[in-house]
């Protein structure tokens, strides 16, 4: 045996490098729309916060109902096809979004074209049609956006399970996840600028089109382990070293489980349980961080001060999940504990995380400064990636790897109805909260600020109640065997 041989391949790791990106480029174009939206998009279309949270809250739940089939479909039609046809949709919608202004200048009467939506009298007919075909519109775009992302995360995480050992899932999730935060993290540095300097409808356009390039980029280097030029012996024994005994070469053929047998399981509620609860959290800080800190501290994201806050905000997001994906690793390895019962409590110990978004309204408002929110927000959806990054692994701790990506798809259809009704709530509460002034109160908070201190509370908490749940359903390890 030579030494080439006798060294061990890392190639699931360029992979999963791979998948990162993938993950950055579903968040920039995720983000296009909130770091846009009051700035740029509200004054053209008429949109009021009422407007923005129809739209938010519909591409939740068409995003949780192409959820429940992704998972399957990538099952079906095999990881490397399955993940080239998801974001090859989600970015040929993403550019669609430049169209919106255009479209609804063409189907409406008296206005000659996209320039001109702007100058209509706010509160007249026509504003309103404006800002009623504009949703419409911008609807359409988010379905289809939706539909392909949809597809992401049940075929990165089949691709973790099939390129790691359980030890190491976490892990390597936390980092393909991280791109979730980094995603984020750019694009307040790369999307305000391309709006304020070539118009809103180009940073749709060029942050689409990123996830064109990755495909070139899919279609080269995977393939399964089993298959690839790029894996040795010695990493595929590494890969499979949970099979106890099966052929590496036959470790992936075990057979699935039909889907509506999925249902009839604890462990896939407990997954449900665990998205449905926090998800919508995260989805609330991506969708209207930009929006809070524009409302309550005139903090636009074009702004050095905008940038700065949703920066700071991403950065600590980015850096604390990655630890997070290693905590469980470090409890197996070093104090000896299961995968699974190290993985639930790294998860509970995160859930405390996001009681910090508590403290963000009060001590932004006492002290007048952006900057607590901006790094208790921080701490607070840091703690969801953590947690995120672990919940996903569970499905492979349960789960036949046959049957992952519908499994993922389940529980991201979940997360999405919860963040579908917590998106409507917030845009309906914010703009009533608005209208009612000092009519409107909460724990001391008046207005708007009273509406964004009940949804922070709600964040504070979801997490502790999504793990008492979870652990209720699935008190000790317990995987899905197959006969």
């Amino acid at each position: 045996m030579t030494t080439q041989q006798k060294l061990m391949t890392n190639w699931r790791w360029w992979l999963c490098s791979l998948l990162f990106v993938a993950t950055t480029v579903n968040y920039l174009d995720r983000q296009v729309l909130s770091l846009t939206y009051k700035e740029f998009i509200a004054p053209q279309f008429h949109w009021t916060d009422a407007d923005y949270g129809t739209i938010t809250s519909f591409f939740s739940i068409f995003y949780a109902v192409a959820c429940l089939f992704a998972g399957k479909f990538v099952d079906w039609m095999g990881t490397k096809k399955g993940y080239l046809i998801a974001i090859g949709v989600w970015s040929a919608g993403a550019c669609m979004h430049a169209a919106c202004g255009w479209a609804t200048a063409s189907l409406l009467d008296g206005v000659s074209n996209a320039a001109a939506l702007k100058a209509v009298e706010a509160g007249s007919n026509v504003a309103l049609a404006i800002s009623t075909t504009s949703v419409y519109l911008f609807m359409l775009c988010r379905g289809i956006l939706a539909l392909g992302e949809s597809g992401n995360f049940p075929a990165a995480i089949k691709v973790t399970a099939e390129y790691f050992p359980k030890k190491d899932r976490a892990f390597a999730t936390s980092i393909f996840n991280a791109g979730a935060s980094v995603g984020a993290l750019a694009a307040p540095l790369c999307i305000p600028p391309l709006a304020k300097s070539l118009g809103w409808e180009m940073a749709f356009i060029i942050i689409g089109a990123l996830g064109f390039i990755w495909m070139f980029f899919w279609a080269f280097m995977y393939d399964k382990p089993e298959k690839s030029k790029h894996v040795n012996e010695a990493e595929l024994e590494y890969i499979h070293q949970d099979d106890a005994g099966i052929p590496a070469a036959t470790a992936s053929s075990e057979k699935s489980i039909p889907f509506l047998k999925c249902f009839t399981f604890k462990q896939t509620w407990q997954f449900i349980a665990g998205k449905f609860f926090t998800d919508g959290v995260w989805w609330f800080f991506l969708f209207w961080a930009p929006a809070y800190f524009h409302d309550q501290f005139n903090a636009p994201a074009s702004t050095p001060l905008g940038q700065g806050l949703i920066f700071t905000l991403y950065a600590i997001v980015t850096v604390v999940s990655i630890i997070g994906g290693y905590l469980p690793k470090l409890f197996v390895e070093k104090k000896g504990m299961h995968p699974y019962s190290g993985r639930m409590l790294a998860m509970l110990i995160f859930a405390f995380f996001p009681i910090a978004a508590l403290f963000a309204q009060p001590l932004g408002l006492h002290f007048n400064t952006p900057w607590w929110p901006a790094i208790l927000i921080g701490l607070a959806a840091a703690g969801h990636q953590a947690w995120s990054a672990n919940l996903f692994s569970t499905i492979g701790d349960m789960f036949p790897k046959s049957t992952i990506a519908s499994i993922t798809g389940i529980g991201t259809m979940a997360g999405g109805i919860g963040s579908m009704i917590i998106q409507k709530v917030a845009g309906n509460l914010f703009t009533y909260a608005e209208e009612a002034g000092s009519a409107f109160r909460f724990m001391g908070f008046e207005g708007k600020p009273a509406g964004y201190f009940i949804v922070f509370c709600f964040c504070g908490v979801a997490y502790l109640i999504a793990w008492s749940v979870m652990k209720s359903l699935v008190p000790k390890y317990k995987p899905i065997v197959v006969e």
